[in-house]
């Protein structure tokens, strides 16, 4: 490969939030961040960019938005004019806009568990009613939305926070899901938010759909999220956008931001300038080596995990785990304490998911390789 992802960066005492929160002996598989170096195309440019003294308030540039522009219709067909980006700090700050701006108190907001946390919360936030929407498991170990259960809870119209590709479940859904939900939402004159953050990463030849890529009528009621952050791992850099292509509800949204919502990164924004335009042999490699991390992960799980149980993530680089069988009350203390791993908390994800954990393979393999062996000896010992 051209580029080495088996590196091991020591990133503590680099104000790192994954590094930080554990003590040193714990590694940390939690937070949806990469521990691999960002593209050198981008590290390049910014070295540039800082040749240049001054970073003050910022506002993007055309060719920022022609390279998002140029690059929605390179992987997804998807043709979008540049008026029609809103930059954001983050997706968190976009959803919550969406939600302020558009959903009343007597309606219902649906999110679909298990989901990320900042979705689940973010209803609350507004004093809105929330409904959490169970998938359903599959035999063939995906996951399914039950549509009826959906059409009823968006009956008085409101809004569904999407995940997609989601976190944590790695669903990647396809058009024929996406439109089925779409024309539930658009029945019911309720507005699709949709965080498409893991757009990029979805592996087994699998390709994102945007949700307003569907047509112009679902156009009309989605907004869209999106972000380099995560395929080239400038979490940090603090950059997103929001897509809104009608223009009435693209303005009615931007003047949500109530005073919350601030300028933009002006090295987050020439961060995800070069990812569009100069990322894509990086990001490549990137998916080859996350899919080898998971098919790994997958058969290690399943062979020396006993009493956890995976299904196979099509998108991103999270993995679910079903602790079940393991019959412990929290399993993710067991295995902070016990493997000194740090995996996320499944309550989090949803209040009936105590007995999952989630774990980042967005890793080094030597790093992976480690977690599991910890966890593999942890359980180990726990039965002997």
């Amino acid at each position: 490969m051209t580029f080495d992802f088996d590196q091991v960066f020591d990133r503590h005492n680099t104000g790192s939030t994954k590094w930080s929160r554990y003590p040193a002996d714990v590694l940390p598989m939690w937070v949806a961040d990469m521990d691999f170096a960002a593209p050198p195309v981008i590290i390049e440019a910014l070295q540039q960019r800082l040749l240049h003294p001054l970073v003050g308030y910022s506002v993007a540039q055309d060719n920022l938005r022609e390279a998002i522009v140029a690059d929605l219709w390179n992987k997804y067909a998807w043709q979008v004019k540049p008026q029609e980006l809103i930059f954001l700090p983050g997706v968190e700050s976009g959803f919550n806009m969406a939600l302020k701006a558009l959903v009343q108190p007597q309606q219902n907001v649906v999110v679909q568990v298990p989901n990320y946390p900042p979705l689940r919360h973010a209803p609350g936030h507004w004093g809105l009613n929330k409904v959490e929407l169970e998938f359903v498991a599959q035999a063939d170990g995906t996951y399914a939305t039950p549509l009826d259960a959906l059409s009823q809870s968006l009956a008085n119209g409101g809004a569904l926070l999407l995940s997609n590709p989601h976190n944590p479940i790695g669903k990647v859904f396809t058009a024929q899901e996406l439109t089925d939900i779409a024309d539930i939402c658009m029945a019911h004159d309720a507005w699709i938010i949709s965080d498409e953050i893991h757009a990029e990463l979805c592996f087994d030849g699998r390709v994102h759909i945007p949700t307003a890529s569907l047509s112009p009528e679902i156009a009309k009621r989605t907004i869209t999220l999106m972000s380099a952050s995560k395929a080239y791992n400038i979490a940090g850099l603090k950059t997103s956008f929001m897509i809104i292509q009608d223009a009435a509800l693209r303005e009615r949204v931007n003047h949500a931001r109530c005073g919350m919502v601030d300028s933009v990164n002006p090295l987050g924004m020439e961060a995800t300038r070069v990812a569009y335009s100069e990322g894509a042999p990086w990001l490549a490699e990137l998916k080859t080596y996350l899919q080898a991390n998971r098919d790994w992960l997958v058969e290690a799980v399943r062979s020396r995990l006993p009493g956890v149980t995976i299904n196979v993530p099509q998108g991103t680089y999270l993995a679910w785990l079903d602790c079940s069988a393991l019959d412990l009350d929290n399993p993710q203390q067991f295995f902070l304490e016990q493997a000194k791993v740090g995996l996320s908390a499944g309550v989090d994800f949803g209040d009936q998911h105590q007995q999952f954990v989630r774990l980042n393979f967005g890793c080094p393999r030597s790093l992976l390789e480690e977690g599991i062996s910890r966890m593999e000896h942890a359980l180990t010992q726990r039965i002997t």
